[in-house]
């Protein structure tokens, strides 16, 4: 028994040495703490008509709808005025799309389709061929399709009922690309340049040596904060992707500056458990200011006399009460936040008192990491 006990003590010894020595180990993969420069969405846009609405499309006072329902009848050889056009059963939307990296034509991307005139809803409508267009006029893809419509919106004699916006919709897979991007990630100087998320000169070089380490030579160096550039490989195609690939399958521990997040719609506090905290001493009162008031009537005696100068008097009466609790005060000697606030929230102390509390420590110094407000 005295054996059992005794390995089962070693084994337990031996993990919570291992454990701090596997958090130390594991880090963040490369792939996750950056892009490389050239590797990027395009935003599309195009305009375009929703069809088969009904009698939830555009008034007949919005022109813009009238005169694109008398263009696009005219393409089939229909010439109509728009003054002579019913616009209820159709819309004027403008089409969005992002237009992913490398790319090719055949592929099927989502778009979203958003209301541009006095439309009510565009559930059940159909968006007609809209091209979409680059921020270099040119067209990289088509949109067309079926709306799915995450809402709704009835009106009868006044009465209204909604639910969420039933003028925007969205189709998946609803545009096809015709025009292939090419992502070019190799600049002139074949060099591949690698733009950290967050930038930080700790992290920068830290990926720089986690990439010379695994290829056994200097082909990485921090640029700045927030890039590191990469001699890429000779021969392109399947050898720089491998060579990629590797890169982003490294691990790096990322060093972020201290930081404390503070909500103060939704009072929501959000910062690392080891953000430190000088030595301070709080002390955080609360005062309470009431105002009530007291509406009387004053009626005359003489109500038989109904004279012009005889009436009822509203007589107003206002007291104001202020009640002050007393102080609570905690000591904070080398803590951290986390500490802190458990300690707060131990004397009751509700979410809103923590931010300003959180604010006059940051105002004094005490607080050594980066408050923002949001």
């Amino acid at each position: 028994m005295a054996m059992r006990c005794w390995v089962k003590c070693v084994l337990l010894l031996s993990l919570s040495l291992l454990m701090p020595l596997c958090a130390a180990v594991d880090g963040v993969r490369v792939k996750d703490l950056g892009r490389l420069a050239g590797w990027r969405e395009n935003a599309l846009v195009g305009y375009g008509i929703v069809t088969g609405l009904a009698g939830t499309g555009d008034s007949s006072g919005n022109k813009a709808t009238r005169q694109s329902i008398s263009n696009t009848l005219s393409q089939f050889g229909i010439n109509l005025a728009p003054e002579d056009v019913l616009s209820r059963n159709t819309a004027i939307v403008l089409v969005k799309a992002s237009l992913p990296a490398f790319a090719q034509p055949g592929d099927a991307i989502d778009v979203t389709v958003t209301s541009m005139g006095d439309a009510r809803s565009l559930v059940g409508g159909s968006l007609l061929l809209t091209p979409l267009k680059g921020a270099n006029d040119r067209v990289y893809a088509l949109a067309q399709g079926d709306l799915a419509v995450g809402g709704y919106h009835y009106d009868l004699n006044g009465s209204v009922v909604q639910k969420n916006h039933p003028t925007v919709g969205a189709i998946p897979s609803g545009a096809t690309v015709e025009v292939g991007v090419n992502a070019k990630v190799v600049n002139d100087r074949q060099k591949l340049t690698f733009v950290l998320a967050d930038p930080d000169f700790t992290t920068a070089s830290r990926v720089a040596n986690a990439i010379n380490q695994a290829m056994g030579r200097t082909v990485a160096s921090p640029r700045d904060a927030s890039a590191v550039e990469i001699d890429a490989p000779a021969e392109s195609g399947a050898r720089l992707v491998d060579f990629i690939a590797r890169i982003e399958r490294l691990s790096v521990q990322p060093d972020n500056r201290a930081r404390v997040v503070v909500n103060e719609r939704t009072g929501t506090v959000v910062s690392g458990g080891d953000v430190q905290i000088a030595k301070v001493s709080i002390s955080h009162g609360e005062m309470k200011v009431a105002i009530m008031t007291d509406n009387s009537v004053s009626q005359p005696s003489f109500v038989r006399d109904t004279g012009p100068g005889v009436r009822t008097e509203v007589v107003s009466n206002s007291r104001i009460d202020v009640s002050e609790g007393s102080n609570k005060q905690v000591d904070v000697a080398g803590n951290t936040v986390a500490d802190l606030i458990q300690s707060l929230t131990r004397i009751k102390t509700n979410t809103r008192d923590i931010i300003s509390i959180l604010r006059a420590l940051k105002a004094s110094g005490a607080l050594h990491a980066d408050l923002i407000i949001q």
